[in-house]
């Protein structure tokens, strides 16, 4: 009876030895594709992306949940690199730092060649697994690194971006964050507004991943049932095990298994316990509950690993991930659902994202403008204000009208516009105002009436500028003004920008 006692400890540890070698077994055929790691937003916080400096050498990096050498104890085969600027950078200079941030991911790829593979297809990830190197992807972690423009989702897609975070923690102009559902915000889209829509479907086109991490449920289930493809949340948990709105809650898992989409869990302790301490069986615990609700197809993992500041007790860096295996293997996972969870599941929904863009019909050409053939336009002045559609605010829009005087009225960008009337007044947060007739254009700088800065009107008094015309308005003489930037001739161009929360 002592001797049987006895024996149950040496037991124990042989069972767990076997979970563990089954771990980096499985793991060794099918590494983790980890769904988001900040490291590149350590580099700039630590060195100012100064790769060079002997510090930020990534074989020796200290202090921080990622280097090379965990990365390979960790069986790391796949990596999507946070490209994060923070959100009061919206509407400043967020489309600039984003590009840094992007260029730093790029220059680590070219600096360790012999450890990172710079991929941007699922394609691209199985080569790096056959030449044992770390595929290495960009998410850019935030909707607001776009500043409201498709042209910049664009360019990013062209210089890697494979997933877009549709919001961080604040709204965007077109998309609602978590803290709406904290009540730590407002809503202003209701989920999605009409160009966040455009954006969804413009990330389809692309073949871009859409990331609903940090994104409000409204905003979850407005993307799930818009987009043509299957979603990611890049590192977001249960909310039935942990109660924080940063998780995804049931009837939302259902609609992810509806679409075949994916979670990838987040290890950040205050969304594994909803308290400062976590463990790496709570963790655990999350995996198994998508598991239960989604399905097995469901489930990957998105550590956060250097971009949170608490991580659970066992997996304190992302070389522990074979003991997370080994624990999913201890709760009777299938070798199949394990490797679903490492890496498969999201190379089948990646695979989907590139098969729609596929699918999708090509763009037209653009048409053929040349300013100087185009026909003359003479449109009688109607005698009554004609009212045009209400736009929402940061849409990029266009109405044709006639051209002389064009009013708007408030209240709320872009408000009604009106041709006709006698004066303009200006009710948008922030405007530059270029104006432009026929073959030529005049630039005259414009903030809205009570906002610092440059003087509303610099003076000019020629055919195609704004005229003063009354209190706090002005009169459009001339020609149409383009707000915002783009300058067509007989059209109005409105885009508007709010200002960081």
């Amino acid at each position: 009876m002592w001797t049987r006692w006895w024996l149950w400890p040496l037991v124990a540890v042989c069972t767990a030895d076997f979970f563990r070698d089954e771990a980096e077994r499985i793991m060794r055929d099918s590494p983790v594709i980890d769904g988001h790691n900040d490291l590149p937003w350590q580099l700039l916080s630590m060195f100012n992306n100064r790769l060079q400096d002997t510090r930020a050498n990534l074989t020796t990096l200290a202090n921080t949940h990622t280097n090379i050498p965990k990365l390979r104890a960790g069986f790391v085969g796949g990596q999507f690199w946070s490209v994060y600027t923070p959100c009061d950078t919206q509407n400043q200079d967020a489309v600039r730092r984003t590009l840094e941030q992007i260029d730093v991911v790029h220059r680590m790829c070219q600096m360790y060649p012999e450890t990172f593979l710079y991929v941007t297809s699922s394609a691209g990830i199985r080569q790096a697994f056959q030449e044992g190197k770390v595929a290495s992807l960009i998410g850019v972690e935030g909707g607001h690194s776009i500043d409201s423009s498709l042209g910049v989702l664009r360019a990013l897609y062209q210089l890697g971006m494979r997933y877009l975070t549709l919001t961080h923690n604040c709204n965007t102009p077109w998309a609602d964050n978590w803290l709406v559902d904290t009540g730590d915000s407002k809503p202003q889209s209701q989920g999605l507004s009409p160009f966040g829509q455009r954006v969804v479907k413009e990330l389809n086109r692309l073949g871009v991943l859409i990331d609903l991490a940090h994104v409000s449920v409204a905003t979850m289930k407005a993307t799930l049932q818009l987009s043509r493809a299957p979603v990611i949340f890049s590192h977001s948990s249960a909310y039935s095990v942990c109660a924080s709105r940063r998780n995804v809650p049931d009837d939302v898992l259902r609609l992810v298994k509806q679409t075949d989409s994916l979670v990838m869990v987040n290890f950040y302790n205050n969304y594994i316990s909803c308290t400062n301490k976590a463990n790496l069986s709570q963790v655990a615990d999350h995996l198994d509950h998508i598991k239960e609700v989604a399905g097995a197809r469901a489930v990957g993992f998105g550590g956060d690993f250097d971009g949170v500041p608490r991580v659970p007790e066992g997996l304190e860096d992302v070389s522990k991930y074979p003991d997370l295996i080994a624990e999913l293997l201890r709760r009777n996972w299938t070798e199949a659902e394990v490797k679903g969870a490492l890496a498969n599941n999201l190379l089948r929904v990646f695979e989907a994202v590139e098969q729609v863009r596929m699918g999708w019909p090509p763009e037209p050409p653009p048409p053929t403008t040349s300013r100087q053939a185009a026909p003359p336009v003479s449109v009688p002045r109607p005698a009554t204000p004609r009212r045009l559609p209400r736009r929402s605010p940061s849409r990029g829009t266009s109405w044709a009208a006639p051209a002389g005087r064009i009013t708007a009225t408030p209240p709320g960008p872009p408000a009604s516009i009106a041709s006709g009337g006698s004066c303009w007044p200006p009710s948008l947060p922030w405007s530059s105002v270029s104006v432009s007739c026929e073959s030529w254009e005049t630039r005259a700088p414009f903030r809205a009436p009570g906002v610092q800065g440059r003087p509303a009107h610099p003076g000019l008094r020629t055919p195609g500028t704004l005229l003063p015309a009354c209190k706090d308005q002005h009169l459009l003489s001339g020609c149409l003004a383009s707000p915002g930037g783009q300058d067509t001739w007989g059209q109005l161009r409105t885009h508007t920008h709010t200002g960081p929360q």
